[in-house]
C-alpha cells in the first residue's frame, strides 16, 4: 500500500463543484480585489474564532510583519525591542521579527509538547522585552494560559502563530483568539487551505485591526491618500472565495484528523518511536503528527521503503540558517535535539482507516537503529 504524506487533490476534490461555483461567482462579479467576498470571509472567520475582527492578508509571514509593524506605527514598538520567540520555529516566524528591525529572542521550547516553555521565558524577560510570540506547533496551542498570566504581570503583548492551529482550542478557547492579535496562514497544506497564498490577522484591538487595514493597502483607508508607508498585501477574493467553502467543512475535517491522531497514540508500541504529548486543557487539532526517535533517518528510510511518505518538520533549526549565519555558533540543546529526531507521519481527512493501520504496522515493524 502506497500512503502519500498528504493527498491534497484528494482533500480538494470533495469540494470540486462548490469550488467551481465560488470561482464562477467571483469571476462573473467583475470585482477581484477587497470585494464582497473577503468582507464575507471576514466576517465568517473572525466568528469562527471568536474575535471582533479578521483582517485578510496576502500569506501567514505578511499576517505576522503586519502586526509587528501596525504596532510599530501605533507607538506600542519602537526598533531594537525584544520579541521572544521559540527557537525550533519555522523561519517565517523569525522573519517577521527581524523584517521590522526588532529584536529576536530564542527561547528553548519544552521537549515533551515542542512548544514554548513559560518557565524559560519568565527566565529572558528583561527591561527591552515587548513581545511574547508563542508558535502553536503542529497544530496544538502553546501554554496560553501561563503565558498570558507572564504578559500581564510583565506588560507584555502576544502575538499568536496560528499557522498551524486552525480551530484548535485551549481552554475551551480557539487558537486566534488567545493572545492580542494572531497570524493565520492559509498555504494550500493547512488544515484550513486555500488553492494558493493567503493569510489573515485576527485581534480583538479596533485600534490594531483599523491600522491592519491600511498597510495592507498601500498605507490606505481611502484611495490616493496613504496614512502609513504601507505595502500591497491583501487578501484575493478568489482565494477569500475559495476559503469560504472550505471553512464549512474544517471542524468535521479536524475531527478525522484527531480520530487518526488516536490510534496512532494508542497503537503505535514501538520503544525506540516517542509519541507526542497532548498538553492539559489543550485541543490539538493535528497539522502534523510528530514522532521522535534517535534513529530518526534509519526510521524515515524503513518507512519510505514501506510505502509510508513522512517528512521532517523540521530538519534544521533558525539558528543555524546560512540566512542567520550570526546565530551559528550559539547553542540551543532541546531545540537541536527536536531538529534531530522529529519525523512527521501521514495525516490527512481524506486518509482511510487501512491507510492508518498500515501506518501503524509500518512503525511497530521497524527495526530500529
Amino acid at each position: 500500500m502506497s500512503i502519500p504524506f498528504l493527498d491534497l487533490g484528494g482533500i480538494n476534490a470533495r469540494d470540486r463543484a462548490a469550488l467551481i461555483d465560488a470561482f464562477t461567482r467571483v469571476l462573473d462579479s467583475g470585482w477581484y480585489v477587497l470585494g464582497t467576498e473577503v468582507d464575507a470571509f471576514e466576517r465568517e472567520y473572525a466568528a469562527y474564532c471568536g474575535t471582533r475582527h479578521c483582517v485578510g492578508v496576502g500569506n501567514g509571514l505578511e499576517a505576522l510583519v503586519l502586526i509587528l509593524r501596525a504596532w510599530m506605527e501605533l507607538g506600542a514598538l519602537k526598533p531594537g525591542d525584544e520579541v521572544m520567540v521559540p527557537a525550533n520555529t519555522y523561519i517565517a516566524t523569525l522573519l517577521a521579527i527581524t523584517e521590522n528591525g526588532l529584536t529576536p529572542v530564542l527561547v528553548e521550547p519544552d521537549l515533551a509538547t515542542c512548544n514554548l516553555d513559560p518557565a524559560a521565558i519568565e527566565k529572558h524577560i528583561g527591561p527591552r522585552s515587548r513581545v511574547i510570540l508563542p508558535v502553536h506547533l503542529y497544530g496544538q496551542t502553546a501554554d496560553m494560559s501561563a503565558l498570558n498570566a507572564l504578559a500581564r504581570k510583565h506588560g507584555l503583548k502576544v502575538i499568536e502563530d496560528c499557522a498551524q492551529a486552525h480551530g484548535a482550542r485551549h481552554a475551551g478557547v480557539r487558537a486566534g483568539a488567545l493572545g492580542d492579535a494572531a497570524g493565520h496562514s492559509f498555504f494550500p497544506s493547512k488544515n484550513f487551505g486555500a488553492l494558493g497564498d493567503a493569510g489573515a490577522v485576527t485581534t480583538n484591538d479596533d485600534a490594531l485591526a483599523d491600522a491592519l487595514r491600511a498597510l495592507r493597502n498601500y498605507g490606505s483607508h481611502r484611495k490616493y491618500e496613504n496614512i502609513y508607508k504601507g505595502v500591497n498585501s491583501r487578501l484575493d477574493e478568489l482565494q477569500a472565495a475559495l476559503l469560504r467553502v472550505k471553512l464549512g467543512r474544517l471542524d468535521a475535517d479536524n475531527q478525522r484528523r484527531r480520530d487518526i491522531a488516536g490510534r496512532y497514540l494508542s497503537e503505535i508500541r514501538h520503544p525506540a518511536i516517542t509519541l507526542p504529548v497532548v498538553a492539559a486543557n489543550n485541543e490539538p487539532v493535528w497539522h502534523v503528527f510528530v514522532v521522535r526517535a534517535q534513529a530518526r533517518d534509519a526510521l524515515q528510510e524503513q518507512l519510505n521503503a514501506a510505502g509510508v511518505g513522512t517528512l521532517i518538520h523540521y530538519p534544521v533549526p533558525p539558528h543555524r540558517q546560512p540566512a542567520y549565519r550570526e546565530w551559528n555558533a550559539r547553542s540551543y540543546p532541546i531545540t537541536e535535539q527536536i531538529h534531530r529526531e522529529v519525523l512527521s507521519l501521514p495525516i490527512s481527512p481524506v486518509m482511510s482507516d487501512a491507510q492508518v493501520g498500515a501506518v501503524v504496522a509500518a512503525c511497530n515493524a521497524w527495526r530500529g537503529a
